[in-house]
């Protein structure tokens, strides 16, 4: 394990110690996060309020409890629209996984839903500095294209985190992939005390040991 990673996974943990928060909610709305999370496997979109109803024996105080954590993300009509690493917005970081095309919430996301499923998947996304496309196919186990994809980095901006907004819409929006070394040292060398860069190896291990844990 890198210490590089270790150290920026406690750093995330603090800002959104989701694993935590799951285990303190009990075993009926743990239960329920877990399915949130398996129904975009499982049927390419998040579980409706119906849906989480027949899982749950008190549908108004789950969602409460689900949005007070941050486990669950719902809009300003109290409609279920997103669960980390996953999301029903239309954000640039697409997976392909079972027959379905979902969106992450973020590029760190996105490598993390292959080992967090134990399952093939397929990532479409972009260069957030140059709009270069970045594609990368996982398996399990590994990068299977690293080939053409060994050159790309992870970044993250710490500085994007807000106690006044979700994690999904503040510091999600600033992880992102960088085409290559270059231009992500260029990136790094603008706010270096607030920005932090992985090669691909280190961010799905970052990802998988992050968000892994959710469905044990």
């Amino acid at each position: 394990m890198s210490d590089k990673v270790t150290i920026a996974l406690d750093r995330l943990i603090n800002v959104l110690p989701l694993k935590a928060k799951q285990e303190n909610c009990g075993p009926e709305i743990k239960g329920l996060h877990q399915a949130v999370l398996r129904s975009f496997v499982d049927n390419g979109r998040i579980l409706t309020r119906e849906e989480m109803a027949e899982r749950t024996s008190d549908l108004e105080n789950a969602v409460r409890v689900l949005k007070d954590n941050d486990m669950v993300v719902f809009d300003d009509q109290g409609t279920p629209i997103g669960a980390y690493p996953f999301t029903m917005e239309q954000r640039e970081h697409k997976v392909r996984i079972n027959g379905f095309e979902v969106h992450a919430m973020c590029a760190l996301d996105a490598l993390s839903v292959s080992s967090m499923f134990q399952i093939d998947t397929l990532i479409s996304s972009k260069c957030r500095v140059t709009g270069a496309p970045v594609q990368v196919q996982q398996s399990p186990t590994k990068i299977e294209n690293i080939e053409e994809v060994k050159d790309v980095r992870f970044g993250i901006a710490w500085g994007a985190v807000s106690s006044c907004s979700c994690c999904a819409n503040s510091l999600c929006m600033e992880m992102m992939f960088l085409k290559d070394k270059e231009t992500a040292d260029k990136w790094l060398q603008e706010d270096s005390v607030n920005r932090e860069v992985f090669d691909l190896h280190e961010a799905v291990e970052f990802g998988s040991r992050f968000f892994t844990p959710l469905m044990n």
